[in-house]
């Protein structure tokens, strides 16, 4: 069964472009990085992988000094397929259990610049924080849990996927389509977008099945704490880990996970999982600006986790009640939405650089307004805020609109409600985050 990624689209124009470098595939465990890459290599006449972690003995090829042809040489004879360039690609998957050839890099693009080189490891940002990349000689792409849109692929909507693309925000797309759309929005939630969790859902359409996928894949990065983490810090990421989804929707007060702990046990340990891509940052920015990131308040921040589903699970809800309740969901579990609105933007953000998530709040007494995250494109900040009622009660988006006073500055506003518009905000289906970064 395939199930195509958007991404594999610029790993193609990677394997075109002229000024290719060596690329480094970047994500958290289980995302789907080893599955797009071999994807890619039905593409090439040869296909080359090798798995550090699986054949260790590989390592030897890249010990003492970096004699790029001897390598390639030792790695045909050890695989019986010979490498040519600009027809082969060569993977090095986990490729954090080999940091030399992290280091060889540099070498495959000064010396071999026409044979494609990729690697991907499912806790590299550790062996390149330690070892540190070859600056200007290698190139990154970060990959994420599936899109809502590469659901609608991997369930065979591919009409409706199609529909939702080309469709203007600026009017209402058909009811029957709308409510089609919300009904396969029900089930995302539920699913998430962890492709693992998403092959089972299309192939049995069982929940329960696809529950022990979501359980499974929560034991698996508990238990790679113990691979980048101290011994002594384990219990402390177990416990930041499994108090995101507790916090979710607010500030993160390290207090409010166990008030025995100090910050100072507590941080680096969150500081652990950001890294390994489990959980991603949401910082409080003023919005006066772009980058977001050059106002940003590095104390003051909100946290998802990796995926929606697994938080759903961490949380131990009950998948009825989105399937009986869907229209009561902002009221009783609004932090859910919030969060699947931000692994949307991250999904469809540009994958050639880290993408960093940012939100608005202004503490005044008497005068408190938050905007649930900021977007910037073409050099203007859009606030976007995830509510059910009409455009009316926006209070905050409105009051970030008002002080900031740009000229053609709009907001958006995702709901359940279909396409709508005023002057200033626009309402957006919360199945089409897509049609916005």
């Amino acid at each position: 069964m395939e199930m195509l990624r958007d991404i594999l689209n610029d790993l193609k124009e990677w394997k075109k472009s002229s000024e290719r470098k060596p690329l480094i595939v970047r994500g958290a465990r289980q995302v789907g990085k080893s599955y797009i890459i071999r994807e890619l290599g039905k593409s090439f006449q040869q296909f080359i992988e090798i798995n550090f972690e699986e054949s260790p003995s590989y390592k030897e090829f890249f010990e003492g000094d970096f004699d790029i042809r001897k390598l390639l040489l030792n790695i045909e004879v050890a695989t019986n397929k010979k490498i040519i360039p600009n027809e082969t690609l060569v993977f090095f998957d986990e490729i954090q259990n080999c940091p030399n050839a992290i280091t060889a890099l540099r070498y495959f693009y000064e010396k071999m610049p026409n044979l494609h080189i990729i690697v991907a490891g499912s806790l590299i940002e550790f062996s390149i924080e330690n070892i540190g990349i070859p600056v200007g000689r290698v190139s990154s792409i970060y990959i994420y849990p599936m899109s809502f849109l590469e659901f609608l692929e991997a369930l065979g909507e591919h009409s409706l996927s199609h529909l939702l693309k080309n469709h203007t925000i600026h009017h209402e797309i058909e009811s029957k389509f709308h409510n089609k759309l919300l009904d396969y929005l029900k089930e995302y939630l539920i699913v998430g977008g962890m492709p693992e969790a998403v092959k089972s859902w299309v192939v049995s359409r069982d929940v329960s099945k696809v529950k022990i996928i979501h359980n499974d894949l929560i034991e698996t990065y508990k238990q790679d704490f113990s691979k980048y983490a101290k011994k002594n810090q384990i219990k402390y990421l177990e416990k930041v880990f499994e108090s995101i989804p507790t916090q979710l929707g607010h500030k993160f007060i390290f207090n409010h996970i166990d008030d025995s702990l100090k910050t100072r046990e507590l941080r680096p340990a969150l500081e652990l999982l950001v890294k390994a891509q489990v959980a991603h940052m949401i910082y409080n920015s003023s919005g006066n600006g772009v980058p977001l990131g050059a106002e940003a308040e590095l104390s003051f921040f909100k946290i998802i986790l990796i995926d929606v589903a697994l938080t759903q699970t961490l949380l131990g809800l009950s998948t009825k009640d989105i399937l009986l309740d869907f229209d009561n969901l902002f009221v009783n579990k609004g932090e859910i939405v919030e969060a699947f609105i931000g692994q949307e933007l991250l999904a469809y953000s540009n994958p050639h650089h880290k993408h960093t998530l940012y939100f608005w709040q202004r503490e005044k007494q008497g005068s408190r307004a938050e905007v649930d995250y900021l977007i910037s494109k073409n050099q203007m900040i859009y606030p976007v805020e995830v509510k059910s009622g009409p455009t009316g009660h926006l209070k905050s988006m409105i009051q970030f609109l008002k002080e900031k006073k740009r000229d053609g500055q709009i907001g958006y506003h995702f709901s359940m409600q279909n396409f709508a518009s005023t002057e200033k905000i626009k309402s957006i289906p919360l199945y089409a985050v897509a049609k916005i970064p």
